[in-house]
Parts: C-alpha cells; structure tokens; sequence
C-alpha cells in the first residue's frame, strides 16, 4: 500500500521503518530534517509537507505530540487532501475527547479512521513488538488492522472512537502505579537487609510479580535488561508518564470516576519529572 506517514520522532522512525520492511510504500513527513534523513535511510520517501505525503496514500498514519497537533494535521493538511475513501490511523496517545471528534469529522468527509494508541516503548517500536489498542467501527478496524500488525505484535480492538485512547491511559495509569509500588518494595528490601537479586527471586515467583518487575525491574543488574541498565535512558521517558497520567486524571474526572491511586501517581511523577523528564520512568526509584 502506498501510506503517508505523518510524525517520525522516537516512536514514529521505528514505526515507519517497519511498514517499510513490510514492503509498503511509506510515504514520510516530519518537522524534522534529522528525522526526515532518518526515514529516507530506512527507505521512505520524503516529503516537504503533510499534504504531499498524503497525495495519493491509500492510508495515513499520524504519531503527534497531542491533541491539538492531531487536530490541526487533520484539519489542514490530511482531509481533503488524501484521496477519498483514504483509512486513517491515529496513533497518537491523545485525551478521548479529541479523538472521537477527529474521528467523527474524518469519517463525515469519507475516510474510514481508528485511534490506535501504542505500548512498548522505543525498543519495540523499533522491534516491530508494540500493543496496539484499537477504537473505531468494526469496518475502520478491519481496514487497520493489516498496517497496524506490520509494526507490532498484538492489535486489539477496544471497541468504538475513542476506545483505544481509553485504554491506553488506564493502561499507563496502572502501569504508573505499578513501577512506584515496585520501586518501594526494592527500596524497602534493601533496608530491611535484603539483597535485591534474592527478592526479585522470590517476589517474581510470587504473588506481588508484575510486569513492572519481571520485565521492566527499576534496580540494575536485576531481570531482563531494561533502562535502568542504561542509568535509566528510556525507555519510556518520565515526562511521557506524566502526559498520559494527565490525560488519565482529567478522563477520570470527566468520567466521575475515582482514581486516588492514580491522583497520586500522577504527582508522584509530576515531581520526579520537573527535575528528571528525560529519565525514564522507572527512574522513579532514586527518589527513594
């Protein structure tokens, strides 16, 4: 398929590359010159704008910093300008709100469109190995779902517009609190005079095993290689967490529901971020 690729930062370069290794014609635009030489490397063609790179495309993949950013590419320079009957894909970690109204605009001009928000990080970006959690109608998904699994290992469909974006940020809530309740139990084993490797041995054979622990461990040298073998380069920047608990929280809110563990997440993260954004998430555990 010939698709533009819209947002090829540290998620979106690996992402596109993948669709390239698939042996779809990918169609790439970005800000950036880096990004775009980047692409053009791993086999993309380029293009000096948006509407270029969607001339033509039997698909458009957007990978945006926000939600505003997702409405202004729509508006200016993705409908109207992509053929009509075009699928779109936003991949973009975005509140719910905005993602059902893009959706509903994008479908009212013709195209088929889904929210696919991503987990996995960089390394599965670049791995082809990312979660895709999916919201749209069943036709949109089915239209998706091909593109999508050329660059990860699972595509769920969570249902209508705007699900997808749901899931994700309960997902990441979860997972926010998971990593600082994690970081606390190593924390608290090593004063408690216990060695770190020997709780990871009996605790990921346990029942307080998590994901955050046996394949993501805060503590280096302990479990799989993550970031914190890296002193802590991501990864999953900390900054990133607070973007998502943010949309978390105010979805939450909206929702009526109640969220104090993730409340706390948040500013837990709020706080860690203001001085180290850039660390990834698991990072965490210095604070402690």
């Amino acid at each position: 398929m010939k698709i533009a690729f819209i947002g090829l930062g540290n998620m979106g370069g690996g992402m596109a590359a993948n669709l390239v290794k698939a042996g779809h014609d990918v169609r790439a635009f970005d800000l950036s010159e880096a990004a775009l030489a980047a692409a053009k490397e791993a086999g993309c063609e380029t293009f000096d704008t948006a509407r270029e790179a969607c001339a033509s495309a039997e698909a458009v993949v957007t990978m945006l910093p926000n939600g505003q950013i997702v409405k202004q590419v729509y508006w200016d320079d993705v409908i109207g300008h992509a053929p009509e009957g075009a699928v779109m894909l936003d991949c973009s970690t975005i509140d719910v709100e905005t993602a059902r109204e893009v959706i509903e605009v994008t479908e009212a001009h013709n195209y088929d469109m889904v929210d696919a928000p991503v987990s996995g990080g960089i390394a599965a970006a670049n791995a082809g190995t990312l979660t895709f959690m999916v919201g749209g109608s069943e036709k949109a998904f089915k239209r998706a779902e091909p593109i999508l699994a050329a660059m990860g290992k699972a595509v769920i469909h969570a249902g209508d517009a705007g699900n997808g974006q749901a899931a994700k940020i309960c997902n990441n809530m979860l997972l926010a609190i998971q990593m600082i309740g994690t970081a606390e139990a190593f924390a608290m084993a090593e004063k408690l005079g216990l060695d770190a490797q020997t709780f990871y041995d009996i605790s990921s054979v346990s029942s307080g095993q998590c994901w955050s622990m046996t394949s993501y461990c805060p503590v280096p040298g302990v479990g799989p290689e993550s970031p914190a073998d890296r002193d802590y380069a991501p990864g999953f920047a900390a900054a990133l967490m607070v973007k998502d608990l943010r949309l978390a929280i105010e979805a939450a809110e909206k929702a009526g529901a109640k969220t104090e563990m993730g409340s706390h997440a948040k500013a837990i993260y709020e706080a860690f971020a203001d001085e180290h954004g850039g660390l990834d998430f698991s990072g965490i555990i210095r604070t402690l």
